[in-house]
Parts: C-alpha cells; structure tokens; sequence
C-alpha cells in the first residue's frame, strides 16, 4: 500500500483511529484525524498526534472533509453508514478498516478469530500456542491493541493472532486471514446492524477471500455456524464438543484430542484444561485446531492448553469473603455469554447484571437465572427491562433488587445476603456504556469495590 504523498482521512479517534493515522504519517502521508465529537468530549490526549504533524478535525463532519482525500481508514467504532461515508463512496473515495490496512502491512500470516462470544479468550490462547513455534508472534485487532500495529511490529517470518469483531469487517473487503475460525453466532449488536442478516454477513466476511491454500475453522456444534461450510472456498475443518469427527478437533469422552493427517492426538483432559466450563473447552479446542494447522506440535498445544488460566473480566476470581467467592464476568455483554457463565455454577448464584440494553430476546437467560440464582442485583438502563422481563419469567419479585446506577450498591446489597456456599457473579449480559467506556473499566470498578470490603 502506497503512502508517500497521499492524503488519508482518517475517521474515528479511538486506539485503530490512532495507530492508522500513526502509521500514515510514517509513510509519508498527509494525514487528518477526525472525530463527529469535540476534542473536550473524548477522553484522549491528542498531543502526540499534534507533534506528528496530524490534521486534527473535531465536530461536524462536511463535505470539505474530503476535499483532495486519496483514501479513508475508518475506526471500527463508526458505521458506513454516516453520511460522511457514504458521500466518499458516491464519489469512489476508497474506505478501508484499520484491519484492511493490517492485512496490507503484515508481512506474516494472520489467524483471526471471530464469532459472538469467547473471542478474547481463544485469541488470547492461540496468541500463546503460537510462541511455541514462532520467535515473533503478534496479538491483536479488537482484543484492545491495534492489529496494524501489531503487523507492522511483528514483520516477517512470525504468525499473528487476531480477534475481528463484526464492527472490524463492515469496511474490509480484501482482508485474506491464512487461518480463520467462527466460534458461534448468536444475536447481538443489532443496533449497529440491524437484524441477525445482516450481522452473519459481516462475520462471514473473515473468510471471504480465503482460497484452496487457506483453512476455515468453524463450531461444529453450532447449526448456524456448522452450515457456514457451503459458502467457502477454502479448506474447512470442524472442532466439536459434542461429536467424535473424522477430521479436526473434539472431545473423546473426557480428552482433548486433534485427528489430521491420518493421525490422533492427544491434547489434555478436561480436568487438566487451565479454563473451565464447557464454553472454554469450545475456545480450547478451537485455538488448538488452529495452532495445529500453523505447524504448532501436539505436545506443546497441550503443556499450553494446561497453563492456561484465562483472561481478565472473563469469570475472573477476584477474592473470597467469608466463605463467598466474589467473579468478574464484565465481559459478558450480551445474554449468550452470560448464559455460558452461569452455566459455569451449579447454582447458589447472587447474580449482578444490567448495563447498557442491547434489547436482545432474555427469555433463555432468564430461565437459566430462574433455576441457578438465589438474588437477581439488577443495574443501569437495562434495569427496568430485566426486572419486566423476569417477573414475566416467573423469578421470585422478593429476590430481585435495584441498585440503580451505582457499583457499590450493588456490591453492598451482594455482600449483605451472601453466605457460603453462594457466590456472587457479575456477568451483566449487557454493554457498559451506561455506566463506564467499556466493559474492562466496569470489570476493574467492581474488582476494586470487592477489594476494598
């Protein structure tokens, strides 16, 4: 990709937004950043980015914007739909993702993970099976660290791991992963995308220019995901929780295993997996297969897949409090996830969920909350809704409480019913922005109120 001299609008502030006007500017570009909010409304320092050299433009966003622009990188975070971006495309200014822009730096093969739920977890792990192969290996994409970054500094001869969110893929149409691999798709960010259609369509772009040299993993135990095989053009190969395969990655009653090549190998015991709950045996299984088809030996998978205690906000122990173990699940931002949590427990649940309401059906979640949940803590906009919805479920209305827009209630409310063996889950099956800039700020408040008890 050519930079010398070219103009790159770039559009959205955020970590992608930086690292792409960043990167422009290193090779030679004249480079504007622009953002729809004022600079006193985003909660960044913009001064390197004025030392640079970068154009910064804040507020609204005219058609001078594009006056002379050769190219448009644009954040994850902003849709196509905006009439900035449409305006560019009547007049064939090409738009690209930063992720489109990582495929055209990296100089290694990328596997990208996508898929509803687990992304971060399997990214995270495969990110560690990869080192067992290669000197140089890079993790990136929507995992928080930008993946032309990651690219650029991982150069040649090494691998990259890279989690693609839905919102990464709506503005990338060449972007060709060596190894991809859809974990599940179950119903979120309809906001953003407006139905269930349209969502699949941009998970299914992670494999759209994949070719016979290329490999696509997918979740044999997910109807919609298992059928997603009649639409690529690359290898497919299936990993399963549920069902002995021919070929790929499952589980043999209690082992790990991987048959390829005319071969069977044994990983590890579900027992000795360093994550637990049967969605992790998913992400294990997965991230396996993947390493495996990189050159990753057997032997290392496993010594990785027993090491490998998981990720921070995803069922994180935080402490024990007389006997009650306190768990950050802020991850959990949708229903599907929160249901993989609670599935985690036998039961004797003090459930803290609410946030920022996706509006996605709860009637599943909610059954699971009925028969596993002794108290329902219920916070921010989703509040009213999932208290609606769970008295229409038939949980208890005495073991539902409110706590409004505050943490520390909902903790104290926890903790002055809690008795061992109940634990207290905070796995919100709703996004943050209610309340905090993300899920990782809400997940280090609570760990912070607990600590603090």
């Amino acid at each position: 990709m050519e930079f010398q001299n070219k103009n790159i609008l770039v559009i959205g502030a955020g970590i992608s937004g930086f690292a792409a006007a960043k990167i422009a500017k290193k090779f030679g570009a004249n480079v504007t950043l622009s953002d729809a909010k004022k600079e006193s409304d985003l909660k960044y320092n913009f001064d390197e980015m004025r030392k640079l050299g970068i154009n910064l433009k804040f507020g609204a966003q005219t058609e001078e914007l594009l006056s002379g622009v050769d190219l448009i990188i644009v954040s994850p975070a902003v849709p196509l739909r905006i009439p900035i971006l449409q305006s560019a495309l009547q007049k064939n200014i090409p738009v690209i993702s930063e992720v489109e822009l990582a495929y055209n730096l990296a100089q290694s093969p990328i596997c990208a993970i996508t898929g509803t739920n687990g992304k971060t977890t399997t990214t995270t792990l495969l990110g560690l099976l990869l080192e067992t192969a290669y000197k140089k290996v890079g993790v990136g994409g929507n995992i928080g660290v930008a993946l032309s970054e990651v690219a650029l500094e991982t150069g040649a001869g090494g691998c990259i791991a890279a989690e693609i969110s839905s919102y990464q893929m709506e503005a990338t149409n060449n972007f060709k992963p060596h190894v991809s691999a859809i974990l599940n798709i179950t119903p979120d960010h309809l906001k953003r995308h407006g139905n269930m259609k349209v969502y699949q369509e941009m998970k299914e772009k992670i494999f759209a220019q994949e070719t016979a040299e290329d490999f696509l993993v997918l979740n044999y135990d997910d109807e919609i995901v298992r059928e997603i095989k009649n639409r690529a053009k690359c290898k497919v190969v299936y990993f399963s929780r549920k069902k002995i395969l021919d070929k790929g990655a499952y589980l043999d009653g209690d082992k790990l295993v991987i048959n390829y090549g005319g071969k069977i190998s044994e990983l590890c015991t579900v027992d000795e997996l360093g994550i637990k709950g049967s969605h992790n045996v998913e992400n294990a299984l997965c991230a396996a297969l993947m390493a495996f088809l990189v050159n990753c030996t057997a032997e290392n998978i496993g010594r990785v897949l027993r090491a490998f205690t998981g990720v921070e906000h995803r069922i994180e122990f935080v402490r024990e409090i007389d006997g009650v173990k306190y768990y950050n699940d802020s991850k959990a931002t949708n229903t599907d996830s929160a249901i993989k949590a609670l599935e985690t427990f036998s039961g004797n649940i003090i459930l803290i969920a609410g946030g920022d309401d996706k509006l996605t059906d709860l009637t599943d979640f909610l059954q699971l909350v009925k028969q596993r949940v002794d108290y329902l803590i219920l916070v921010g906009d989703a509040a009213a809704r999932f208290k609606s919805d769970a008295l229409k479920n038939n949980f208890p209305a005495d073991k539902i409480l409110e706590a409004g827009y505050s943490m520390e209630k909902a903790v104290e409310l926890a903790k002055n019913i809690a008795k061992a063996p109940q634990v207290v889950l905070l796995s919100p099956a709703c996004a943050s922005f209610d309340m905090y800039d993300g899920f990782e700020q809400r997940g280090k408040d609570f760990k912070r109120i607990v600590n603090s008890l």
